[in-house]
Formats: C-alpha cells, structure tokens, sequence
C-alpha cells in the first residue's frame, strides 16, 4: 500500500527506507548518547537486551499507548516556519531534534511532529515539501527515544511516508475528510488515528456541539468503513479551529458529555491559544501557559485522554500533583 503513496525526489519506499536508516546509524554512531550495543526493554525500563544484527537495531522499542490510565502528555514539535506560537524555532531540522528529545527529557508521553502550519491563513505546503520536513525528524527521533511518534498530517502520502519511519499515530486536523486516502494509509499502517473537528470559517450562530458530534461521527465511520480498528481511533473537538471563543470555551465546558456521546478516548489541543488569551488578558501566545495548564486540569478532570502543549514540563508537573490528588500514583512510563 505505501508503494503507492511514496515516491519522493524519485525514490520508492525502499529505497527511501534504506536511505534514511544509513542516516540514522550514522547520527547514532556519532552521537554517544545513542546506544549501539544494547535498547532498552519494552516491559523493564531498567533492563537492557542484547541488540539484533540488521539496520533496524539501533530503534528502540516502543512504549506502548496507554490510554484511560491517566491523562497523557503530548509534546508539540512544529517543523513550521509560521504556526502561531512558535513558527520558525524548529524549522532547522537539529533544533527540531533538540526540541524533540528535550520534550522527552521533560516528560513527554507523546512527541506530534508537524510540518504544515493549521493556523488560519497560513500558506500551504506541498506534499513533498512537507515530507522533506517531518519524515527525516520521525526517523531519527523514533530512533533516539521510546515514546509513541505521531504524525500531525492531513495528507496520505506524507502519513505513509511517515509510518514507515516510525510513526505510530496519524493526527489528522481534518478528521479523515480532506484527503479520502489517509484513512486507508492508518489502517494498513495499523496505527492510532486522531479525528478532529474543523470548519473553515467561525459562526457564532451555529450549534457548535451538535456540529462537532456530526462532524466527528462521519469521520468515525470513515475510519471504520477503511478498516481502522476500533480501539485505534481517539477524538479531538478541535478547539479553535473555525469556532468563536465562546463556542471554544463552551466545547472545553462539555468535554465529557461529548466523549460518552461519541463513545472514545478524547485528545485536547488548547495549548496557548488565543481564547486562552481572553480569559487571562495575556496578548502573546508563549506567554498564555498558566491559562493552557489550568485549561488541561479541567480537561484532564472531564475525559480528555491526552492533551497537546508546548509546555510540557508545567503540564507533567500539575498532572503530578493531579494524579497524586486523584490516587492514579505518579509514574510516568
């Protein structure tokens, strides 16, 4: 199936494949904090075991997703040069990298990489631009770190591209309905697949909460009908996105109805964003990071499964405290 979708600068899938492993046991070998002898144990953390003699050995195992055990912390790794926050700081691919495994060193339990600004007006990418961006940060940082890698894509060619260099989540801004492919992409990858609501433009009239359960039905059904597993698939209402600040503040309100509606785990993305802003009067999104924190508690005490933030060590802290509070312990992987 990937064969179809990858075909980069000329290359097909395995030669993209090969190409990229070279890369990996390059930067590996000249980096020492990469073991090449030995990868950490999947069910020990503390235990080593001896390493398989091909080029896929220098990979550490995955941790696995564990969702309805507590709130998961995923780390926002933007290869943009114009999202809203942080566009253009980890454009460069080795302060995306630096970024990554420093996300991981905080706590992440999740690293999202993406390569397309979402923010309202931001210009389009091509498809093989976009790939240039990301596929070469989600091999080397699958290959540095154990977390689950997900992918932040709207388009099946750069989902594949990315599933063979080790993403293990598609994380689609259009819940399955832009590119009629990518559903096909994440079930033959075996992935989890995140669905998010979206609109093009914002209408305080409309009855955001009916629009957003339709919305993420039809996308359900899509992942289902393309032989997505059922236990892959994780809802996000898409706060933000096409919607009014009271509209944003009212679905954060309804959080755990919408997810008893729909029937799934619940990923929220709110991290800085600007009804963050109305609320706390703070007019610089890197600044909105107390408002982002309190936002994912409330979530966080009302369904959401993961939430996306740029700030993981606050988040890793205040969930700490929350896990403690609740009885949920707090260990992290």
């Amino acid at each position: 199936m990937f064969d179809k979708y990858l075909y980069a600068l000329g290359k097909g899938v395995r030669s993209i494949k090969r190409t990229l492993d070279e890369e990996a046991q390059k930067e590996a070998v000249a980096d020492p904090t990469v073991p090449r002898d030995v990868t950490p144990s999947a069910d020990a953390p503390g235990e080593t075991r001896p390493v398989a003699p091909d080029n896929t050995s220098a990979v550490p195992a995955r941790t696995p997703l564990r969702l309805a055990t507590r709130t998961l912390v995923m780390g926002i790794v933007n290869v943009t040069p114009d999202s809203f926050s942080d566009g253009g700081r980890y454009l460069e691919a080795s302060a995306a990298l630096t970024h990554g495994e420093e996300l991981a060193a905080e706590g992440a339990d999740i690293l999202d990489i993406g390569g397309e600004s979402t923010r309202p007006g931001a210009a389009l990418v091509t498809v093989d631009d976009e790939m240039a961006r990301v596929v070469p940060i989600v091999r080397t940082l699958s290959a540095r770190t154990r977390l689950p890698i997900s992918i932040d894509t709207m388009k099946a060619k750069v989902a594949a591209a990315a599933i063979e260099a080790g993403a293990t989540i598609v994380n689609d801004v259009w819940g399955f309905q832009f590119d009629p492919d990518i559903a096909k992409v994440s079930a033959d990858g075996g992935v989890h697949c995140v669905l998010m609501h979206n609109r093009r433009q914002d209408d305080g009239s409309v009855d955001m909460f009916a629009e957003v359960k339709d919305f993420l039905s039809r996308s359900i059904d899509i992942a289902l009908k393309a032989g997505v597993a059922q236990d892959k698939i994780i809802i996000d209402p898409g706060i933000g996105f096409g919607k009014t600040h009271d509209q944003s503040f009212e679905l954060v309100r309804r959080l755990a109805e919408l997810k008893q509606a729909l029937g799934f785990p619940l990923l929220l993305g709110i991290s800085r964003k600007r009804f963050i802003g109305i609320a706390t009067t703070r007019t610089i999104a890197a600044e909105r990071m107390i408002g982002s924190v309190a936002a994912d508690l409330f979530g966080a005490l009302n369904g959401a499964d993961i939430v996306r933030v740029h700030d993981v060590a606050a988040h890793v802290e205040a969930f700490a405290v929350l896990n403690a509070i609740q009885g949920k312990g707090t260990e992290r992987r």
